[in-house]
């Protein structure tokens, strides 16, 4: 058995005793039962990302930022995406999108970006009218004009039926736009991916239901960063629901499809939209091209 052989069974019995989220399903005398594990679970549980390998920069013999979009209508993404409906489901189920705002929200993940440079930290406080939208209808405002003073002096309170709120859902998140790092080790002789960072895209809560609307760049996490808490959540496996899989190693493997939409260029990072305009086509086709240069150049390696 070869050492890449090892390393994938190595990997494959770690999943299998990590996988928790239907814990003790079987055993159950009461509900609550369901999830806790047993003494032999917990001691033999080992419930942590796999750690990456130290790379030294002189072993990168060529390397290659790309920027990348998870289109949550593909099927083969939908476990990113599924469930939007939280009220008539277990609690271990949930969307990539509800696990990372949680996180934000419980301060157990802070590395928050608004760009993919890393340029500048974002705060919850400083996104809530991103994922909160809240303002007084047409009818709540000709309501107070025409009780202007009792409302004024506070003797009358706007009824809810006034007030227009809205808030973004995991329902409204349309992708993800994600930052890797191709790169050959000339160490092992071989071509490497390594995720950077990932940003959900959805239109902001004051667009929702507007179907003219664009969706946005939502915030971008340092993947590094976030890894602890992706892999205490788990994706739902369509194929065998007893052995879940973590997003952290559905993200890592990558268990989904993307296309390029950027690579780093001499022209400032531009996009490929911007210089293939108005032709879907020739931009999938651009990413193609830009993912063979990067595949090609393992190939090119081992020529004689």
């Amino acid at each position: 058995m070869n050492c890449r052989n090892f390393l994938s069974l190595i990997i494959l019995v770690a999943g299998t005793l990590t996988s928790t989220a239907q814990s003790n399903l079987l055993n159950a005398k009461t509900p609550d039962d369901i999830g806790k594990k047993t003494e032999a679970q917990l001691n033999s549980d080992n419930d942590k990302p796999l750690p990456y390998g130290f790379v030294d920069d002189r072993d990168i013999l060529m390397g290659k930022a790309v920027w990348e979009i998870i289109d949550l209508d593909e099927r083969i993404n939908f476990p990113m995406y599924f469930p939007v409906d939280t009220a008539n489901i277990g609690s271990d189920r949930r969307s990539l999108f509800h696990v990372l705002l949680k996180a934000i929200k419980d301060s157990t993940l802070t590395e928050v970006y608004g760009d993919s440079y890393f340029n500048s930290k974002r705060t919850l406080k400083e996104m809530e009218n991103t994922f909160k939208f809240r303002d007084t209808t047409n009818a709540g405002r000709d309501e107070i004009n025409n009780y202007y003073d009792d409302y004024f002096s506070g003797k009358k309170v706007l009824d809810a039926q006034y007030i227009d709120e809205r808030f973004l859902t995991s329902q409204d998140v349309s992708a993800y736009h994600i930052k890797g790092f191709w790169y050959f080790d000339k160490r092992q002789g071989e071509l490497k991916y390594r995720l950077i960072a990932i940003c959900p895209v959805a239109k902001e809560a004051r667009d929702v239901g507007n179907d003219d609307a664009v969706a946005i760049e939502l915030f971008w996490i340092y993947f590094p960063a976030a890894r602890e808490t992706l892999n205490k959540a788990y994706a739902f496996n369509d194929k065998n629901s007893a052995m879940p899989i973590s997003f952290d190693r559905l993200l890592n493997s990558r268990r989904f499809n993307a296309v390029i939409y950027q690579e780093e260029n001499v022209y400032g990072d531009r996009e490929i939209e911007k210089y293939m305009k108005d032709n879907s086509q020739m931009q999938l086709l651009e990413a193609e091209r830009v993912k063979d240069k990067i595949r090609d150049f393992e190939q090119d390696m081992w020529n004689y």
